[in-house]
This record gives structure tokens, sequence and C-alpha cells, in this order.
């Protein structure tokens, strides 16, 4: 058994009889549709059918909504949320944001949409980046986060909610912690994972000190973190992702590259983080401020 969440403003009555008429025709068998926020979230009981062609035949029918499909064995809520940083947690990639104040984010930009979508060597490209604001003044970090760093969303509503019902929460990123730690303080995280920019005499290095926070990274602090796949919740949107959304119980693609979407179990493509809430069934009510 399957449950699939259709998720959206003005969710209607009508829209979850398409989904119901979507997953008939595939061959499946849904069940009678359950509000978790009227007009918002819904939950439908599939059988008969693999995730794989629930998701495919749900994401068809319903363009303009999200959709979670998961399975009904696994535990709703999570013990534990892993989350990425830059065009997840945040709405930018820092490392663009910081390139620019030495005119040269399109340059970084290129070869960071190329590294997100998994056509480059992480490490590589990352070094390669960093490399280009070698002499840049340390003071312009500040700068770039107070003018440029925005957060997404639902961030402080999904990690402060989970937080509160007792999971562990970690940001792990493979930008720097220079933006990762203020950034996850702000949200809420517990920890914080990041990689750390050399800087001497109040210079960047252009150097990334090791080891790097990279995709095996990502994956390690998930299975470090002591908590049953099955209850675990990983979100990020690039190709360094992939790893920690596989092994989790429940992986989410966020607004992402075609790797990390096709590679999770599902798709955020129009709502906002709290899409991850009603994907563990958690309803407004029980939301923190």
């Amino acid at each position: 058994m399957l449950i699939a969440t259709l998720i959206g403003q003005g969710l209607s009555p009508g829209d979850i009889a398409v989904a119901s008429d979507a997953l008939r025709a595939a061959g499946a068998e849904p069940g009678t549709p359950a509000w978790i926020d009227a007009g918002e979230a819904a939950d439908l009981n599939v059988a008969k059918l693999d995730h794989a062609k629930v998701r495919a035949a749900l994401e068809a029918a319903l363009p303009s909504y999200d959709v979670v499909v998961q399975s009904a064995a696994m535990p709703r809520r999570k013990r534990l949320l892993i989350a990425d940083m830059d065009s997840t947690m945040i709405t930018c990639e820092c490392i663009d944001e910081l390139a620019d104040y030495a005119g040269l984010k399109a340059e970084v930009a290129a070869v960071t949409e190329a590294a997100m979508r998994g056509e480059l060597d992480f490490v590589a490209a990352l070094d390669a980046r960093v490399a280009l604001l070698a002499g840049m003044d340390a003071g312009v970090i500040d700068q770039c986060r107070a003018e440029r760093v925005r957060l997404s969303p639902g961030a402080v509503t999904l990690v402060r909610t989970m937080r509160e019902a007792g999971a562990a929460t970690v940001l792990v990123s493979g930008g720097f912690t220079a933006f990762a730690a203020p950034v996850g303080a702000e949200i809420g995280f517990a920890h914080v994972v990041a990689n750390v920019l050399e800087i001497v005499d109040g210079q960047l290095t252009g150097r990334v000190l090791r080891p790097v926070i990279d995709a095996a990274t990502k994956r390690a602090e998930l299975l470090a973190a002591g908590v049953d796949l099955e209850s675990c919740l990983a979100v990020g949107d690039g190709a360094n992702d992939i790893p920690m959304l596989e092994a989790a119980g429940l992986g989410i693609a966020y607004h992402a590259k075609p790797k990390a979407a096709a590679a999770a179990d599902a798709a955020v493509r129009v709502g906002d983080l709290r899409v991850l809430l009603w994907a563990q069934g958690i309803g407004r009510r029980d939301w923190a401020d």
C-alpha cells in the first residue's frame, strides 16, 4: 500500500477526482481521500501499482500541484531531517553571489550549474571556482550574506516544527561555514556541516580546507545520525545530494536539477518547503509558529 499526498493551494475535490481517475487508468486502486488541510493537502491510499508508476501518473495528471508518494509501511513522521543549503534552504548559490562581488558571477555560475546537474566532478569544480576568489577581502563574505542570502519560504516552519516534535535536524552543505553557520542558526538547525574557506591575513587564499564536504559526506552524515533510515527525511536540489536522497526513507528533491528529481522519491515542483510537512501528514494546526 502506498500513500499519495496531493499538495497545493486551491486543491479541490475535483482535482482529487482527476488524480483518482488517472490512477485507475494506470491500473491502480485509489482509496477514499482524506484531507490534511482542506484546500491545501490531501492523502490517497493507493494499491496495486508501484511507486514509480503512481508518481508518474499523478505528476502528469496534476502539473500544478506537488505529489509525494511513499510506502504506507514506513513511519510517516520522520525523526531526522537532513537538508542541503544552497538553492534548498536558501534561495541562492552562495559561491555565485560571492563571485559577483569580484565581477565573476557569470563564469562561476556556469560551473555551478553544470556541477549541480552532475556534469562535472564536484570537488574539482569547487576548487576551480574558489580559486577565482583568491585575494578577495574576507569582509565581503559578511556583506554578501547580508545583501544576497534569503531563506527559502517555509524553511523556518519546517525545521522548527520537526525539532519541536523531537526530530534531529542537520544542515549539510557543499557550500561554506561562513554562510551555513549563521543560516543554520537562523532557521533552527541543531547541527551544521559545511566547507571552510581558507582565510589568511583577512583575505581568501582561493583554497578550501580539507576534507571537502561532498556527496559522500552528505550520505555519511545521514548514516551517522543513528536514526533508522525509514525514519529519515532528506531534501536537496543538486546531483551532489543524490546519495543522501537515495539513502533516506523519504528523499525529496526541491525545485531540483533533473538528475536529483529523478533519483528522489518525490519532487517539489510548485510549492515551498512546507510541502515536507504535509508529506508527513502534519497539518497547519501542528506547525511551529
